[in-house]
């Protein structure tokens, strides 16, 4: 884009309100005179900070870092809009500070690293980790994301969550627990398609077995992943041992005959022929952002429940349902890791929100409802404890 001046840009509502930032910090004590200074900083602040030192885990009561979220992204795979950079993904950042604190309560520092190694990547994050209580990785592009979280849960006694993969788990499952009551069935009784093998591909196969799925099959844009396809890498061969029980070797329409769930996170487009082939009362998550892989208007004419990831449409799979209520209640018992049992017990518990409101076009809450943060923390946090993470 041709800048011609701040002016011009400004025009347009979206650089008016992104003008100069959405985030700002903000004392928390009054320094209003020489008292309150030598409290808040020297000579006061020594005596904080030699406590600190003896016992390191005053940090946690004595600063803001038990309340602080790292949001860190090396800006290679942003929204729809791909590998950007640094410089160009920090307005996500800073949104995505805005929902920690808007819907959770959580403070959060937006960080935008200029590099894409993986142990760069690593040795920066486990530099900085000291400073925060949790780290949210974000728009890492696959397959790098999978190696930077697990080395990153490796070294660190801190929840780190890659939220393009498990916040969109987490939604994706409560919203298809839900559906499936709707319909009558267990996620047992269902046969689902998931179309795409990045990293919310992988993360909602992942969540959708430990949860029970009756079946599921993974495609990326050579097809259905099998055992023994060749090509592909080891997170997709491992994917490939794990799904596709009926052994699906073909195109995803091709595996879409008879199913019950369509899940598409590939940026794909998806035929109405397709769809109108699967099982009756199908489920249809269309979730690819800005476009769907099938209208929704095309997918109601054959599904009982459609989903998409846009605002516009029912029931928006929208990872801000899920991130802040998970980092609330990791914080708020100082989790070491964010197990899964703790996002199943999320999505169980956004799944619950909907409770007798169940309806084919209202099966997931919207991000505005004040129950969801709340009933999300809570689960998250007493899975914790029974899980033996929670430090509090």
């Amino acid at each position: 884009m041709a800048v011609t001046s701040l002016e011009t840009l400004d025009l347009d509502p979206a650089f008016a309100l992104h003008r100069g930032g959405k985030l700002e910090t903000r004392s928390t004590v009054p320094v209003r005179d020489a008292d309150d200074l030598s409290l808040a900083y020297t000579p006061g602040v020594a005596r904080v900070c030699t406590a600190i030192a003896e016992s390191p885990e005053l940090v946690n009561d004595y600063t803001w870092v038990s309340n602080v979220v790292a949001v860190v992204s090396d800006g290679t795979a942003v929204l729809g809009l791909g590998d950007i950079g640094p410089a160009a993904a920090m307005p996500v950042m800073e949104g995505k500070a805005l929902l920690f604190k808007q819907f959770a309560g959580v403070d959060s520092v937006p960080i935008c690293l200029d590099c894409t190694d993986v142990d760069e990547l690593v040795e920066t994050v486990v530099r900085l980790a000291p400073s925060f209580g949790g780290i949210n990785l974000e728009d890492i592009s696959a397959p790098r994301c999978f190696e930077v979280e697990a080395r990153l849960r490796e070294r660190l006694d801190i929840p780190v969550f890659h939220d393009d993969q498990h916040g969109t788990a987490i939604v994706t499952l409560a919203a298809l627990k839900n559906a499936a009551r709707l319909t009558g069935r267990s996620l047992a009784d269902l046969r689902a398609v998931v179309a795409g093998a990045g990293a919310s591909g992988v993360a909602v196969t992942r969540i959708l077995l430990e949860a029970g799925i009756g079946d599921i099959a993974v495609s990326d844009s050579k097809g259905i992943l099998h055992s023994g396809r060749e090509g592909m890498n080891g997170f997709k061969e491992a994917l490939a041992r794990d799904t596709n029980q009926a052994g699906f070797t073909g195109s995803t329409e091709q595996a879409l005959a008879g199913a019950d769930v369509f899940i598409g996170l590939s940026g794909a487009t998806v035929s109405e022929e397709a769809i109108a082939s699967m099982a009756p009362d199908a489920i249809v998550f269309a979730l690819s952002n800005p476009e769907p892989e099938i209208h929704p208007s095309a997918a109601r004419k054959h599904a009982a429940v459609v989903a998409t990831g846009r605002s516009d449409f029912p029931n928006q799979i929208n990872n801000v349902l899920a991130f802040p209520g998970v980092f609330r209640g990791a914080l708020d018992v100082r989790a070491r890791q964010i197990t899964e049992n703790m996002k199943v017990a999320a999505a169980n518990a956004l799944a619950a929100v909907v409770g007798d409101e169940l309806s084919a076009d209202y099966v997931i809450p919207s991000p505005f409802d004040v129950r969801v943060a709340p009933a999300v923390s809570e689960a998250v946090a007493a899975q914790a404890r029974l899980d033996g993470v929670a430090r509090r």
